[in-house]
């Protein structure tokens, strides 16, 4: 791995629920121009990535021919040879990585180094899993934080059986959530924390993830 250029972790989803094939392609082509990628999962399973279409499919074929495209497990992540973290949008991420208490260690680590966090759409509920010492407050419970909004899951055929609510967890763990329209462009950036609303937001919120890696160096 080229450590020259840093290397940012990008953790994800394994379960049937899957990755947004769009936020993920977007995030990484963007990310690895910056840093070496290193894939990350509950169990390091492999990740079902949904929604592709003709302008996606091919760059998903590439991908997976690719020895970086297999994730490792979360528990054998070694936090101190990264200087970022990705969370891309993930519908799966509210019934895995809400609750990995791997994934909740290296979340509580990122944020007591100040390194940057970037997590998208339902890929928030990853933060979800950081508890502080007590192991019950939350550790963002006083930052700002978007997600998707009530209004954007409450159509969503799986609704009525979604474990978490990303909106509603925010709001009853202390934290500030903002957003905008449904489908809207919306990023928070709160200290070291990122987080954009939805898929239509990975973009920028990647690219204020790289631009704030770089004024950190």
């Amino acid at each position: 791995m080229a450590t020259s250029r840093g290397s940012c972790l990008v953790v994800i989803s394994s379960a049937a629920e899957g990755v947004s094939a769009a936020s993920f392609m977007q995030a990484c082509s963007l990310v690895n121009q910056s840093f070496a990628i290193q894939l990350a999962s509950p169990g390091g399973r492999q990740a079902e990535y949904i929604n592709q279409d003709d302008s996606n499919r091919r760059w998903f074929n590439e991908f997976r021919s690719k020895s970086s495209s297999t994730p490792i497990a979360l528990d054998t992540v070694d936090v101190n040879r990264y200087s970022a973290m990705l969370i891309p949008a993930c519908p799966g991420a509210i019934h895995d990585l809400a609750t990995n208490s791997d994934l909740g260690q290296i979340v509580s680590h990122f944020i007591n180094e100040k390194k940057p966090i970037c997590a998208i759409g339902h890929g928030v509920a990853g933060l979800f899993s950081a508890r502080k010492e007590d192991g019950k407050s939350w550790w963002l419970d006083d930052y700002c934080l978007t997600a998707p909004s009530l209004f954007e899951v409450g159509h969503l055929p799986d609704f009525a059986s979604m474990p978490i609510i990303p909106e509603d967890f925010i709001k009853d763990h202390g934290g500030k959530y903002t957003a905008t329209e449904a489908d809207g462009v919306h990023v928070v950036v709160d200290r070291c924390v990122i987080t954009g609303q939805n898929v239509h937001s990975t973009v920028i919120a990647v690219q204020n993830l790289i631009l704030m890696c770089s004024q950190n160096k």
